[in-house]
């Protein structure tokens, strides 16, 4: 288990026990990662996580607190971590994903316009590995949404869209628990408009393929059982 997830659920074990309750602050950094044996970083890093999807609330000045969620929805929201990796479904959905936008990604090569080009390079200069998972992740819809579409196949288009929809989570958790992950995506990202630019389909292909296959392959770790040493 990745030393986040360790910081993740153990903050959960706190909520658990009625240590933490909700609207209860967070002992302070120090104090928390020493408790848990943790490193400052490793816990860090799992605050962010647990912000992102509304257990946590980091008020500048002020300490991190528990939300004030009902008890029972705040342990099914922290519930999705563990959910997150055992549901093979999104894994199914991710091996289909990877089947079909390299094509499509292919495809757009011959098809896409400058316009649609220059979009995606601004979409891409406004980003770095420092920006927050969220932005990175919109701006990862819209990109493909934009290269899906340049295909010129509305169907194929349509139905990508409808999985990326289904994997949006996962894309979230791999930001704030896989590091380097967001310098990675935008780099991937910038060989694929290169790619496109040259109207060159087989290694647009092959960067769509490295890039979807790049969050498959971390769910896919993370689902798989953990081994005794």
């Amino acid at each position: 288990m990745a030393v986040t997830d360790q910081a993740i659920l153990a903050i959960k074990q706190m909520i658990i026990d009625g240590e933490l309750r909700p609207g209860d602050r967070l002992p302070p950094e120090k104090q928390l990662s020493e408790r848990l044996g943790l490193s400052r970083n490793s816990l860090r890093e799992a605050v962010k996580a647990l912000e992102v999807i509304r257990v946590l609330d980091v008020r500048q000045g002020d300490g991190t607190y528990v939300t004030s969620l009902d008890p029972q929805l705040l342990l099914e929201v922290l519930g999705f971590v563990l959910d997150l990796g055992q549901d093979h479904s999104v894994l199914d959905t991710l091996a289909v994903r990877r089947m079909l936008e390299p094509s499509a990604t292919a495809l757009a090569s011959q098809r896409i316009d400058d316009g649609e080009l220059d979009s995606l390079s601004t979409l891409m200069a406004g980003l770095t590995p420092e920006s927050e998972v969220g932005d990175l992740v919109a701006a990862d819809l819209e990109f493909h949404r934009t290269i899906n579409r340049a295909s010129g196949n509305p169907y194929l288009s349509s139905l990508l869209e409808s999985l990326a929809n289904t994997t949006v989570r996962a894309r979230v958790w791999r930001g704030h628990t896989q590091q380097g992950s967001v310098g990675r995506t935008i780099d991937e990202h910038r060989e694929i408009i290169r790619a496109l630019r040259d109207r060159d389909a087989e290694r647009a292909r092959s960067w769509a393929d490295i890039h979807v296959a790049g969050v498959e392959l971390w769910l896919a770790a993370a689902a798989a059982p953990e081994i005794d040493q």
